[in-house]
């Protein structure tokens, strides 16, 4: 029995767990898409310590309250992603500063780093990883 034979026999005898395969490729490919036009820049944590060095960055912490007091960038800024909307005058001051949104793994802070954009603030990056990311390069966080 050749391969291409064993492949169509199982995707006949297994057509959900192949749909969902099919499925879940297609979303790992729209939000990969998503990611590279939405025109956020996603940092990797050493290339966010040199930008948040060389250029004065401001850096914005969209957790939620619990997770923000277990540790943080330090200096960073703490608005939760579902307060964002809402308390955007309170970064007016820094629309033009070089931004860079962190959450847990970097999907809160992807959606924040749009929304940001959205709103003019001329230069917004993701941290790619969150602080999960952040903390295995052994870069400091705080709980101050």
């Amino acid at each position: 029995m050749d391969n291409t034979h064993r492949l169509v026999e199982f995707v006949s005898n297994h057509w959900g767990l192949a749909l969902g395969f099919v499925g879940l490729v297609i979303l790992v490919i729209h939000n990969e898409l998503r990611r590279r036009l939405d025109g956020i820049p996603h940092l990797g944590p050493h290339a966010a310590t040199q930008t948040m060095n060389a250029e004065g960055t401001v850096i914005l912490d969209v957790r939620e309250d619990n997770e923000y007091k277990q540790g943080h960038i330090a200096n960073a800024l703490h608005i939760p992603l579902g307060q964002l909307a809402k308390r955007l005058p309170e970064l007016d001051k820094y629309r033009d500063r070089p931004l860079i949104a962190y959450c847990r793994t970097g999907n809160r802070s992807d959606s924040a780093a749009r929304l940001l954009h959205k709103h003019g603030f001329a230069t917004v990056h993701n941290l790619a990883g969150g602080i999960v990311a952040w903390q295995n390069a052994n870069l400091p966080v705080t709980k101050k």
